[in-house]
């Protein structure tokens, strides 16, 4: 900031005050020495004052025209500060008009539409013409063996294409240095390794089945294939069930009777009802069964006995089921097992101990009993003969299995009929 103009009042002191004599600073305090004012108005103002009050008077008014001259000083320089505003301004606007117009002139030449470098520059490399798209069209030129796309082809051709390929020699399993011929090798080791375990197992589970069929295993499976039936037809009738094959009875050291079917207390009006089963898989003598019968009825406290045999072992004259004595006889084929015989043997095995109950109290009519079972027999006899012709007339299939489902209707009928004659006469 510029120190401001300071414009000298008329004085009437013709010596002048002296440079150091007049106005004296110390600190912030301002002392006047000899300080004379040759002014006739101001005298006159002043003299018009009191007296005490002139020195303050003059006071103020040495204070007042500082404070004026310093608020001049002020003005006069933001004057000078606008002046030169405006002039940088105006030099700014001159620079600013000359930059915008040499960058437009830069920009038109480097980006104008038509005569840009840019645009000549990208149309130079990336239009139709361009060295870019020379560039491709020489690397993927398929007619070029030389071009990328070309020498890719040939590679491909190479590895891929043909029987003498590498990779259809690498796979080729006849070949003797190829992979897959060591695979090869191994697949067919493996397969007759499985091959000769397979035959192992076969041998080992022919020997088996061979010795199983000399041996009692037989004769399980067969004890496991009854439990299974007589469970059902025991669940159907609301008896009970007990296998007693390992199980000694009555008779000491006795373990006759391989299964106990206990008949319901209501029917049976609250006695304890048996009968006996025994499976049997090896063949016997008609008097060795009767007596092992006997034994089992004895033993297991039972009022019948039944013995269910395998076609292979069964008696000659008793298929499916026969009564022989007091003993019901039944034949069951386990590789064909038919549940509808054995349940009319059980049946028929109840009512003849329902029956042996019944004759301590009134007297059974034994020729309708006997009629029933007569009639028993020959519709049994029928499923025998139809399953007989299902198996070599197949044109009859349909008709054989619908006498099937007579029959076996028919037998359990009967069964019913004659459970009814002994609930009549009890």
């Amino acid at each position: 900031m510029e120190a401001p103009l300071l414009v000298s009042l008329p004085s009437s002191d013709p010596e002048g005050p002296g440079p150091s004599g007049r106005v004296r600073l110390e600190g912030d305090r301002i002392v006047l020495e000899r300080f004379v004012i040759a002014d006739p108005a101001l005298t006159a103002f002043l003299g018009e004052r009191p007296a005490a009050e002139r020195a303050g008077l003059v006071e103020r008014a040495v204070r007042i025209g500082l404070l004026a001259l310093q608020d001049a000083g002020v003005t006069v320089n933001v004057d000078a500060v606008r002046t030169e505003f405006e002039r940088m301004v105006r030099q700014a606007e001159q620079v600013n008009e000359r930059a915008a117009a040499t960058l437009e002139q830069t920009l038109r030449a480097n980006f104008a539409d038509g005569d840009g470098r840019l645009p000549r520059t990208l149309e130079r490399f990336l239009g139709d013409r361009g060295a870019l798209r020379s560039m491709v069209d020489e690397l993927f030129d398929e007619k070029k063996r030389d071009s990328a796309i070309g020498r890719i082809g040939g590679m491909l051709e190479k590895y891929f294409d043909g029987d003498a390929s590498k990779l259809a020699l690498l796979l080729d399993p006849t070949r003797l240095n190829s992979p897959m011929h060591q695979f090869r090798q191994e697949i067919a080791a493996g397969f007759k390794g499985i091959e000769e375990r397979l035959v192992a197992i076969e041998a080992a589970g022919a020997a088996r089945g061979a010795e199983r069929a000399r041996s009692t295993a037989k004769g399980a499976d067969f004890e496991e294939l009854l439990s299974s039936m007589l469970g059902e037809i025991a669940r159907g009738a609301g008896d009970l069930l007990d296998r007693t094959g390992l199980e000694t009875g009555s008779t000491i050291k006795s373990k006759k009777g391989d299964f106990v079917l206990t008949v319901d207390a209501r029917v049976a009006r609250g006695c304890d009802l048996r009968v006996v089963v025994e499976a049997k898989d090896r063949s016997m003598s008609m008097r060795a069964m009767r007596d092992e019968l006997r034994e089992a009825r004895e033993n297991r406290g039972a009022a019948v006995a039944v013995a269910v045999f395998t076609p292979t072992h069964a008696p000659s004259g008793i298929a499916p089921f026969s009564v022989v004595g007091d003993d019901v006889y039944c034949v069951i084929d386990p590789a064909a097992p038919e549940p509808a015989t054995l349940e009319a043997a059980i049946r028929l095995a109840r009512l003849l101990a329902l029956a042996s109950l019944a004759e301590r109290e009134v007297e059974v009519d034994a020729a309708a009993v006997e009629t029933a079972l007569t009639a028993i027999r020959e519709q049994l006899e029928m499923v025998r003969q139809l399953k007989s012709q299902l198996t070599s007339i197949s044109t009859a299939t349909k008709a054989v299995w619908t006498g099937l489902d007579t029959m076996r209707s028919n037998v359990l009928a009967r069964v019913t009929e004659a459970e009814a004659e002994i609930h009549a006469a009890t």
